[in-house]
């Protein structure tokens, strides 16, 4: 058993290789979400998760879970989501003892909703994916870019993160006030603005019918959809971690979506703090900035 801030959590088969050409068992894992848990929880607290879970590492298979299994602890909180012909009851990570706990059923990636119980139909973030077709990263700086400064001329406050994978997410914080179809209907206005502007820019989701474009990925805004939050681990190889940044630091040539990692982040934090600790005081309104985009 660990504690964690009084709860006990069992922590098994720490030494199960879960990263093999970096080393990484199931207990540097564990460890890592508990480390990081005071920087992420703030991000993620009242959240649905969906489950990324590798039972055998990285190189095994890997599977979404979203139902809670009866097995749970009764200290970790849950909330019930309606769906067609029933309900699924989703984990809500509100402590350290969650993140750990599900490190130790080897959910590496949690990926959660973008709103937030029990206002689920409201969202309070916006994410735009900047999905690249190659591995031209420099390509995806300059879509970041462009969705940033079309959100900024819309009155809202962008943030940026690596993905930890690929690409780029361009999130924007909201207030609450509108429903998912105006969040969407203002992704969309955005995307429609960064594609009409560049031609290596895309909106078309077929990777067939995007001819080495950049996929400004606004789907994601939808009622029950997901995106990888922040300081979140990825199932690669180097242990990437999706990290916030500072604007600026898209200027910096040697950036790439993989730049921080499960070893790197706490030293990154350490001398920078959280990029995005304050994003909730920047909060903007989906439906005035869609007001403001018609006129």
């Amino acid at each position: 058993m660990a504690d964690y801030d009084g709860i006990d959590v069992e922590v098994t088969n720490r030494g199960k290789v879960m990263f093999p050409r970096d080393g990484l068992t199931k207990g540097d894992v564990v460890d890592y979400y508990a480390s990081i848990a005071g920087h992420m929880l703030p991000h993620i607290r009242g959240r649905p998760v969906s489950m990324l879970r590798y039972p055998n590492g990285i190189d095994g298979e890997s599977f979404f879970q979203k139902q809670v299994s009866d097995w749970f602890p009764g200290w970790f909180r849950t909330v019930r989501v309606a769906k067609k012909g029933g309900e699924v009851v989703h984990a809500v990570c509100e402590k350290k003892a969650d993140l750990a706990y599900l490190a130790n059923i080897a959910c590496l990636t949690p990926h959660v909703w973008l709103s937030r119980a029990p206002s689920l139909d409201r969202p309070d973030r916006m994410v735009m994916d900047m999905d690249p077709s190659d591995h031209d990263f420099e390509v995806v700086k300059d879509a970041a870019r462009a969705a940033g400064q079309e959100l900024r001329e819309l009155g809202l406050v962008p943030y940026v993160m690596t993905t930890g994978s690929r690409g780029l997410h361009v999130t924007v914080p909201l207030d609450s006030t509108s429903p998912f179809d105006d969040v969407l209907s203002l992704a969309k206005h955005v995307a429609s603005r960064v594609v009409e502007n560049d031609g290596r820019f895309t909106m078309e989701r077929s990777k067939a019918e995007r001819d080495g474009r950049l996929l400004v990925d606004i789907f994601r805004n939808a009622y029950a959809q997901t995106a990888v939050p922040p300081y979140a681990l990825r199932g690669r190889d180097g242990a990437p971690v999706a990290a916030p940044l500072e604007w600026s630091e898209l200027e910096d040539p040697d950036l790439t979506s993989r730049t921080y990692n499960i070893r790197s982040v706490h030293d990154r934090l350490k001398a920078e703090g959280d990029p995005w600790r304050d994003i909730d005081r920047h909060a903007g309104s989906a439906g005035e900035a869609v007001r403001r985009a018609k006129r």
